[in-house]
């Protein structure tokens, strides 16, 4: 029993012996410098330096890299291929067709669906890109915001789609009427087709 409380006071002199040294031996604090800088990875090596100090330092943001998604809601065409090729089914679109041209993208494309909902799941989000890359548009992008802390799970989920519930049921209604009104000339057309033959 003695020779196991010798064995654990000598593991533990030795672990607090090598803290110490690593705690007053790192004095120096590391510049933030460009990936482009030609110090940049001899200073990653460079003895007696600490990390950088995070929040009040942070590293520059390769301009290639891969964060939260953003998506410019009024330059969308609702053409849902982000949706489709997402392999994690973190993007969740809910379109109404319109009875007539909304409006225009700012690249002239034509607008003819309306954007019920727009939600990206960023918890699911597994940050590949295809996303961006199918958008005819370019709205949806990837920002340079990497840092993205959260209390609640449900606020990763981001809400792109500024539409109601009782916007989106309103245009649904005008759509089911035209609808239901092209359907009734239609059978009327084939009625009057079928009294002449």
């Amino acid at each position: 029993m003695i020779k196991g409380v010798l064995n654990g006071l000598t593991t533990a002199a030795k672990g607090l012996s090598l803290t110490f040294k690593h705690l007053f031996a790192s004095n120096k604090q590391r510049v933030v410098e460009s990936v482009k800088s030609d110090n940049y990875f001899e200073q990653q090596n460079a003895k007696g330096t600490n990390t950088i100090q995070y929040p009040l330092q942070e590293l520059p943001v390769p301009e290639v890299g891969r964060y939260q998604l953003d998506v410019e809601i009024d330059d969308c065409i609702v053409c849902d291929l982000c949706a489709k090729i997402c392999p994690v089914d973190c993007i969740t679109i809910d379109s109404i067709k319109a009875t007539e041209l909304i409006g225009l993208t700012s690249d002239g494309s034509p607008k003819r669906i309306h954007a019920a909902t727009f939600d990206i799941d960023m918890a699911k989000c597994m940050y590949c890109g295809l996303c961006t890359v199918v958008c005819p548009t370019e709205c949806i992008v990837m920002t340079n915001t990497y840092d993205k802390s959260v209390q609640e799970l449900d606020l990763l989920t981001y809400k792109f789609s500024d539409m109601s519930e009782e916007l989106a049921h309103e245009k649904r209604q005008v759509l089911e009427a035209q609808q239901a009104e092209k359907q009734a000339a239609k059978l009327a057309a084939m009625k009057k087709k079928e009294d002449g033959e």
